[in-house]
């Protein structure tokens, strides 16, 4: 009887080679082109349909695949890697961390442990970063897949140094009664899901007033907790903010630190991007007293353009973070050679044990392009974000509705006697959905006191003033046309 064959490489590996370096220079020709297409367009219902077909039973040929790629997916993605997208926080990437993620996939290593070279790839990203941001050599750090999941290991990490390491086995129902954490009222809504998610509950979460700038007003977390402390309760956790979701402000990081060290709070920086700020000398002073802290959360695909997704949490105490992970099954034990040694594993700090190598691309974009130069594509994001508030000032049909603290720019297009019955929060709502479908500029949309905003978050390397200039003439185009109409 002949030998069933299993394997799923290719009968003919020069087809394979040559079909590989074709979709490899169409990914090329599409970064190299990006500012000839439309920043976003959406999907026509006969592309959709393609994607409505049953589960196939048989094989497809590979080039027809990449021809539906080509056709119908990438036209139609969010457009995050175009240099006139300015929605949410998004990184554009690059070339360098695209094929280091090639190489990642390519070796399919599983880097939850085992003795390999791929987990002391991830412990030197672990320890350039205790560098960068001033932590002690015991520092830990691991990736996951975003500053989602990096906060809600940072409330477990102080969940257990709060209640001990009992709390892993009794649970929160015996152990957990009175906890209470504190973050700002711009906060991003994953700090509530950590509590969430971690069973302490939302309701547990303080969300602190802003002060005129957009920031947490350390007065009023003050106020907070002491009236939590005469209300029996026990606060364990403040999240300060580096780079807030709305305006990118800073909280006043070294007087939450001193508040969080004079209540005996666990201190973490929620840096999803702002934390990135670090690696410019310019911005990095602005980040003054996030080396104090016990924790930050941050994302490698926002501002330091790695590839999605790359995301990181750093933790002061490694041993008090390994405790509050670590456990020791059978099919896990550790050997002092072969494949099982080289204990601590990556899933020591973290919940997963199923991790891919999200350090290869974060190596190499470091690398690559070095510290300096990435510091200084970040410290240019944030030179464009004022040359926008600067033109904004100067176009008497925009207001600006917050300071511009990093690279994010709210403001808006004001309809105040332009044209009666035009609700100005609908017309800019309206206005932002025009200037995406157009293609020219996609930014996003945000409410500030009450107040919808439009909000540019120049986060991409390849973003230039030509792309800031094409949105402005957009959006005033656009308005003209609206504002005609409904005269």
């Amino acid at each position: 009887m002949a030998e069933h064959k299993t394997s799923l490489d290719p009968d003919d590996w020069s087809a394979l080679r040559e079909q590989g370096h074709r979709m490899l220079d169409d990914m090329f020709d599409y970064l190299e082109h990006l500012r000839e297409r439309p920043v976003w367009q959406p999907a026509p219902a006969e592309v959709r349909a393609t994607f409505q077909a049953p589960l196939p039973r048989a094989g497809s040929d590979l080039a027809g695949l990449h021809r539906t790629f080509m056709d119908d997916v990438l036209p139609y993605a969010v457009g995050n890697a175009h240099p006139g997208f300015f929605g949410w926080v998004h990184g554009g990437g690059t070339p360098v961390g695209m094929l280091a993620e090639m190489l990642a996939a390519g070796l399919n290593a599983n880097v939850g442990g085992r003795d390999q070279v791929p987990v002391e790839v991830e412990r030197q990203v672990a320890r350039w970063m205790a560098e960068l941001f001033r932590f002690p050599a015991g520092a830990s750090g691991i990736f996951v897949t975003g500053t989602s999941m990096a906060n809600m290991i940072a409330v477990l990490v102080a969940r257990r140094r709060m209640l001990g390491l009992e709390v892993r086995d009794a649970g929160l129902a015996s152990m957990g009664q009175g906890l209470v954490a504190y973050t700002s009222a711009a906060a991003h809504d994953c700090i509530a899901q950590a509590m969430d998610l971690t069973g302490i509950g939302r309701a547990a979460l303080r969300l602190v007033p802003l002060d005129d700038d957009f920031r947490m007003d350390t007065a009023a977390l003050e106020q907070a907790i002491a009236a939590d402390v005469r209300a029996g309760l026990r606060p364990f956790f403040v999240a300060a903010t580096a780079g807030t979701v709305d305006t990118a402000a800073i909280d006043p990081l070294a007087r939450v630190a001193a508040i969080a060290r004079a209540n005996g709070l666990w201190f973490h920086v929620d840096g999803a991007f702002g934390a990135m700020a670090m690696l410019s000398a310019e911005l990095a002073p602005l980040l003054d007293g996030i080396e104090q802290a016990d924790s930050i959360a941050f994302d490698f695909h926002k501002w330091a353009q790695v590839p999605y997704d790359a995301g990181f949490v750093l933790v002061r105490d490694g041993e008090l973070h390994r405790d509050t992970f670590a456990a020791a099954p059978r099919y896990l034990k550790r050997e002092p050679r072969g494949m099982a040694g080289g204990s601590p594993w990556p899933c020591d700090f973290g919940p997963d044990l199923s991790r891919s190598f999200r350090a290869l691309k974060t190596w190499f974009t470091l690398q690559a392009h070095g510290a300096d130069r990435m510091g200084g594509a970040i410290a240019g994001t944030c030179a464009l974000a004022r040359y926008l508030a600067d033109e904004v000032r100067q176009r008497p049909a925009f207001e600006l509705l917050a300071p511009v603290a990093l690279n994010i720019v709210c403001f808006r297009y004001k309809v105040t006697g332009m044209a009666d019955g035009v609700d100005a929060d609908d017309f800019n709502a309206a206005l932002v959905a025009d200037l995406q479908e157009a293609g020219i500029a996609a930014p996003s949309l945000t409410t500030l006191r009450g107040k919808v905003a439009i909000r540019v978050a120049i986060v991409n390397h390849r973003s230039e003033r030509r792309d800031i200039d094409a949105m402005l003439k957009g959006l005033e185009e656009l308005a003209a046309q609206r504002l005609e109409a409904a005269r």
